[in-house]
C-alpha cells in the first residue's frame, strides 16, 4: 500500500474533488459571427450626446500687419499656403503645414537653406533667428524692414520649404 499524501486544510479546500472534473461539461463558445450583446432595454436610456465639434483654434488676427501685407498680397493666390500662429506670431505663412516665413517682434523670419543664411549674416543683411531659448536657428535669418526686398525672401524661402530639401 501507498502511504497517503498529508494534505492541509488550505489546499484541500482549493482542491476540487475528483468527481467533479470528470463530470464537468465543455463549455460551448458561441462563434464570434453569432453573439450578438443583449439590447439595453432595462437600463433607462440615456440623453444622445452632442456631436463632438472639430477643435476650436484661435482665429486669426483679421488684419495682417501692413508691413507684411505686400508678402500676403503676393501668396494669396498659391494653393498650399496659408496663416498659422508660431512663436507668438499670428502673421506666419505655412506652405503644406510648414511654417516658411513670419513676422516676429518687429522682424521678418525666413526659413532658407544653411548655406544661404551663413552668406546673409556674412554679408550684414541680417541676423540668425533666436526664438527666445537663446539657441540660434541655423536655417532661420531675422531681417529688418528694408534690409532684403521681403517678398523675393518669403519666395525663396516658399520655394525651400515646399520642396522638403534640408
Amino acid at each position: 500500500m501507498k502511504p497517503k499524501k498529508r494534505v492541509s486544510s488550505k489546499s484541500a479546500a482549493r482542491a476540487k474533488p475528483a468527481t467533479a472534473m470528470k463530470t464537468a461539461k465543455p463549455v460551448k463558445r458561441a462563434s464570434p459571427a453569432k453573439s450578438a450583446k443583449p439590447a439595453k432595454s432595462a437600463k433607462p436610456a440615456k440623453s444622445a450626446k452632442p456631436a463632438k465639434r472639430p477643435k476650436a483654434t484661435k482665429p486669426l488676427a483679421s488684419e495682417i500687419h501692413p508691413d507684411l501685407a505686400p508678402v500676403a498680397d503676393a501668396f494669396a493666390a498659391i494653393s498650399g499656403v496659408s496663416r498659422r500662429r508660431m512663436f507668438s506670431s499670428e502673421n506666419a505663412f505655412a506652405v503644406n503645414g510648414k511654417i516658411f516665413a513670419m513676422l516676429t517682434r518687429g522682424m521678418f523670419v525666413v526659413k532658407l537653406p544653411r548655406e544661404r543664411v551663413d552668406d546673409l549674416v556674412e554679408a550684414g543683411k541680417g541676423k540668425r533667428f533666436d526664438p527666445g531659448h537663446g539657441r540660434l536657428m541655423k536655417e532661420w535669418i531675422a531681417v529688418e524692414a528694408g534690409a532684403l526686398p521681403w517678398v523675393a525672401l518669403a519666395k525663396e524661402a516658399h520655394s525651400y520649404v515646399r520642396r522638403g530639401n534640408r
